[in-house]
């Protein structure tokens, strides 16, 4: 997606998970855009490496810890949006899921979306801005060995169907992004091997597995001031995958 820059200098952004991959592809495009990132996330090392090479401030933290979140975000306010990033990848069947996969899932990927929501509300109340947050295709389709992290994304899409409702007198928009096979370190154990990479991009009609940047380039149009007009909408950036069966493959 094009985006010029147009609305973003100066405007501060926190981003959740942005050690990660699509995390860190969306700090790298707001900082080119004349945005200020504020880095955010779990793994210290990661957030420094990025700290230094983009000269944004970071913060080590767990968004699924709310009161922590809480404060660590506070402390950059105000913001014009908050975007979450952060996530996981379980593909087990459900008799395969043990308590503790279960939990974990959730945790990272519901309880940390329903914390960005909370914090990010709290703190645009009175200004308007932007939430947005990471589902998957998976959510929108069934695909076998996906039970866990399936209902973990359904409920982000959920939760943003409801929280565009709810803050859309305060101005604050509220989106997602659903991506597909996106190749990161995340989803390294299907893109290395062989045989499920290629299972895996059958299923999507573009026939190739998307890129960070891809990803983060449609968060910066959803967060973009110029676009707002769009909220509660689920963007599908998944080659396909999640509305399309090709006949050539």
């Amino acid at each position: 997606m094009d985006d010029s820059g147009v609305g973003f200098e100066g405007s501060r952004f926190i981003i959740v998970g942005a050690g990660g991959g699509i995390g860190s592809a969306l700090a790298r495009r707001l900082k080119r855009l004349g945005a200020q990132p504020v880095l955010m996330g779990r793994n210290a090392e990661k957030l420094e490496g990025l700290s230094h090479e983009l000269g944004a401030p970071a913060w080590a933290v767990d968004a699924a810890n709310g009161a922590e979140f809480d404060a660590a975000a506070a402390a950059f306010a105000p913001i014009q949006g908050i975007v979450n990033c952060a996530g996981s990848v379980l593909l087990k069947p459900a008799h395969l899921t043990s308590d503790s996969d279960w939990s974990d899932t959730l945790r990272t990927n519901l309880t940390t979306s329903f914390h960005v929501v909370r914090t990010g509300a709290r703190l645009m109340m009175q200004t308007g801005g932007a939430i947005i947050l990471c589902s998957t295709a998976a959510a929108r389709i069934g695909l076998a060995n996906h039970e866990a992290i399936a209902a973990a994304k359904a409920g982000v899409i959920g939760l943003t169907l409801a929280a565009a409702a709810t803050y859309a007198g305060r101005n604050i928009r509220v989106n997602c992004v659903a991506p597909g096979l996106v190749a990161t370190p995340l989803t390294a154990k299907i893109t290395a091997n062989a045989a499920a990479l290629r299972a895996s991009l059958a299923l999507h009609a573009l026939g190739r597995a998307g890129k960070a940047e891809h990803v983060a380039s449609a968060i910066a149009w959803l967060l973009d001031p110029e676009n707002d007009w769009v909220t509660g909408q689920v963007l599908g950036v998944d080659g396909g995958l999640g509305s399309l069966r090709s006949v050539d493959r």
